[in-house]
């Protein structure tokens, strides 16, 4: 009874892990890259953040630094696609942000007001259903400034009403050219963007779930 129960345990933890997936992979330039060529590599498997007055909201677990990450260098307005280890499976929008570095994408860790949001992909209505994929694909803006960037990719996991909701981010490294002068906004800091009070945040996806609004800031305009 004791080993019936014990293995139990090991394969409701097994279904729980099968269950998360990582961004792991970029593809820029028409090139798809390896896994942590240009992506941070985290530590954390592939789990979610939950915590959020976490600094691992920014990059994931272990992603604070980017020295041993290359950047890549993509045209202002250009395609780029965020790739992971296995499709994205539970419920929650995805949005992704971008950080201008002072100076190199490798050395800043992405502190400070300094993050906006260039894309938003929440449900679709009636019926309420989620883009659940294994790869991203969208635009750079044409208007953002030349310059090295953190390029953070983010699916928040809100299946799971009265729980935690689950942040499942990775950063790409990347340099900016043929860009414009626009400053795009609004900035916010991560952690602090996401508040536990947020509609998006504590929705319940499963009862009258007829509307819903992406935590974090207005997607960033030309």
């Amino acid at each position: 009874m004791k080993f019936t129960s014990y293995a139990a345990g090991l394969l409701a933890v097994a279904s729980q892990v099968s269950g998360h997936y990582i961004f792991q992979q970029l593809t820029a330039n028409g090139v798809k890259n390896a896994a942590y060529v240009y992506v941070r590599k985290n530590t954390n498997y592939n789990s979610p953040v939950t915590d959020l007055a976490s600094k691992d909201l920014r990059c994931n677990v272990g992603g604070e630094s980017g020295v041993n990450t290359s950047t890549v260098s993509v045209a202002a307005g250009s395609s780029v696609t965020f790739s992971l280890d296995t499709a994205v499976y539970h419920q929650g929008p995805v949005s992704v942000y971008m950080a201008k570095a002072p100076g190199k994408a490798a050395d800043f860790d992405g502190s400070g007001n300094v993050w906006f949001k260039i894309l938003d992909i929440g449900p679709k209505f009636p019926g309420g259903t989620w883009d659940l994929k294994a790869a991203y694909t969208f635009n750079l803006p044409k208007c953002i400034a030349s310059g090295e960037y953190l390029l953070r990719m983010q699916q928040l996991g809100i299946h799971n009403p009265g729980g935690l909701p689950q942040f499942y981010v990775g950063c790409a490294q990347v340099a900016i050219t043929g860009g414009g002068s626009t400053d795009l906004g609004p900035k916010v800091a991560i952690p602090g963007a996401f508040k536990a009070t947020d509609p998006g945040y504590t929705a319940n996806i499963y009862n009258n779930f007829n509307s819903y609004t992406v935590p974090g800031p207005a997607v960033a305009s030309c």
